[in-house]
C-alpha cells in the first residue's frame, strides 16, 4: 500500500480530532455538515414545517436529512448518488443541464419554493483563481433557481469561497432582498475560505 501524502494525512488528522466530526459519529448523523445548516437555522430562523425547500448539491445527505424532519417539502438535488430520506423528491442530475432545468420546471408547474440552499462547491485545482471563479458560477446558478422560483419574502442560502465576487453577489442581492449577510458558522472549518451568503424576505 502506497504511503498517504503528507496533506492527506494532515486531513484525516483534522477529521479525526474536529468536534463536530465526533459529535455526527456520536449522533448517527450522515456528515458534520448537518451543524452548519443547523446554524445557520438557529441564527436565521430559515426553516417551518409549512416549507417548500430546493436543496443544491445535497450529497452526501447532511443538509437533506435534518431539511425532512423540519419542512413539508424538499427537492433535493446532486449528480452523485446518496441515501434519500422518505419524502423527498430527489434529482439525481447535473443542475448545469438543460435536463435538470426542464425537470425542475416539470416538478414545480405553478408552485413556488420558501427556501432555495446551495451547498454546491467546485471540484477543487488548487488554482484559486479557478477555484473562486467555479464557486462563483455555481452561486449564480442557485440564484437563478430564486429568482425563477422563490416567492416573495422567501430566503436564498449559498455557499461560497472568500474572493472576487463575493462584493458583488452581496449588493446585487440587496437590490432584491430586505438583509443580506456573510456567514462562517462555527462548523465550517476555521481556516477554509468557505462563507455562506444569506438573503431574507424577497423582493422579486
Amino acid at each position: 500500500m502506497s504511503k498517504r501524502s503528507k496533506s492527506s494525512q494532515r486531513w484525516l488528522q483534522r477529521q479525526k480530532n474536529d468536534p463536530y466530526t465526533r459529535k455526527a459519529i456520536e449522533q448517527g448523523l450522515v456528515s458534520r455538515a448537518h451543524f452548519k445548516l443547523a446554524q445557520l437555522d438557529k441564527k436565521f430562523a430559515l426553516l417551518n414545517g409549512k416549507m417548500q425547500v430546493l436543496e443544491l448539491g445535497s450529497a452526501p445527505g447532511g443538509w437533506t436529512h435534518y431539511l425532512a424532519e423540519r419542512v413539508q417539502r424538499v427537492i433535493a438535488c446532486d449528480l452523485l448518488d446518496m441515501e434519500v430520506p422518505g419524502d423527498v423528491e430527489f434529482l439525481k442530475m447535473d443542475i448545469t443541464s438543460d435536463e435538470f432545468v426542464d425537470q425542475l420546471a416539470l416538478i414545480m408547474k405553478e408552485s413556488r419554493l420558501d427556501l432555495v440552499l446551495s451547498d454546491m462547491a467546485p471540484n477543487i485545482s488548487g488554482v484559486r483563481a479557478a477555484d473562486q471563479a467555479g464557486s462563483m458560477y455555481l452561486v449564480e446558478l442557485a440564484t437563478e433557481c430564486a429568482h425563477t422560483y422563490l416567492k416573495p419574502g422567501g430566503n436564498l442560502v449559498v455557499k461560497m469561497f472568500q474572493g472576487e465576487g463575493v462584493d458583488e453577489w452581496v449588493a446585487d442581492r440587496r437590490r432584491e432582498f430586505k438583509r443580506v449577510q456573510l456567514v462562517k458558522p462555527d462548523a465550517s472549518w476555521k481556516d477554509s475560505r468557505e462563507i455562506y451568503g444569506v438573503a431574507i424576505n424577497a423582493r422579486i
